[in-house]
């Protein structure tokens, strides 16, 4: 119960950046922050729904904020340990990318007419985000870097899911942002079976799966409540809320897994 009060009381208390030198640990550590690039990409687009539609505005602006310069950080971090060519050209690309994603997020105030740009420099970041952290996991060739990745992604799909369901009901591209909603739920579930069924499981790790399915039964409630262009604050607030929640639980497994020797 205490932990759950926790995850309730601060939800955008994640993912703070400190004040330390930048600097990537080893390979599961880097497959880790290159999966979290992906995550960020979506949580940023989430956020950015939110402060259009002003949802949780005071947390939306926070959590903007903190991933804006987490994804920095872990950019600089990233790049300089690239250990292939291959690696350093994808990272190269993403920097660039990453410049006109941020200049699209701050620019101007968030508006309707801005959000479906967004969300294409949110995928197009995503996708050469997941690029980078395929070919770490290639580098590593070994089964727990799989492990990492796939409860990496999952940090993703939270924030996906959320993203998509403002961006539906705040009325842009509601169709397919319902859809992707709907597609980035069934992975999420397919992946979580994957990583309780998994023999590097260990018994800390499974413990925070078990507190993940609790907390993602509560945002399935929240997400169920979708209505394409029709928008409703507190069923929006929720959406973000619990997102929030379930990435902190899903953020502990990711790094339970890169840990492992």
């Amino acid at each position: 119960m205490q932990r759950r009060t926790l995850l309730q009381l601060a939800p955008v208390a994640l993912l703070v950046p400190g004040t330390a030198i930048p600097q990537v640990v080893d390979i599961n550590d880097a497959i880790n922050k290159a999966g979290r690039q992906r995550m960020l990409s979506q949580r940023l687009a989430k956020s950015y729904m939110a402060l259009g539609q002003k949802v949780q505005a005071d947390s939306a602006e926070k959590v903007l904020s903190v991933s804006m310069a987490l994804f920095d950080r872990q950019l600089v971090e990233l790049k300089a340990f690239a250990p292939a060519l291959d690696i350093r050209a994808t990272y190269a690309q993403l920097e660039a990318k990453w410049a006109d994603y941020k200049a699209a997020l701050i620019g101007a105030s968030p508006s309707k007419n801005a959000a479906e740009g967004v969300l294409g420099l949110a995928g197009q970041v995503l996708q050469l985000a997941n690029q980078g952290t395929v070919q770490l996991e290639g580098v590593s060739g070994k089964p727990l870097g799989k492990l990492v990745n796939i409860a990496g992604r999952q940090r993703m799909l939270s924030q996906r899911m959320a993203a998509f369901y403002l961006s539906a009901s705040w009325g842009v591209q509601a169709t397919p942002s319902a859809a992707e909603m709907a597609k980035a739920r069934e992975e999420f579930l397919k992946a979580h079976e994957v990583l309780k069924s998994a023999p590097e499981a260990t018994a800390a790790i499974k413990a925070e799966l078990t507190l993940a399915e609790t907390q993602f039964a509560f945002f399935e409630v929240a997400l169920k409540t979708l209505q394409p262009g029709a928008p409703n604050a507190q069923n929006q607030a929720n959406v973000f809320t619990t997102s929030e929640r379930i990435l902190q639980v899903m953020d502990n497994v990711t790094g339970l897994y890169s840990k492992l020797a």
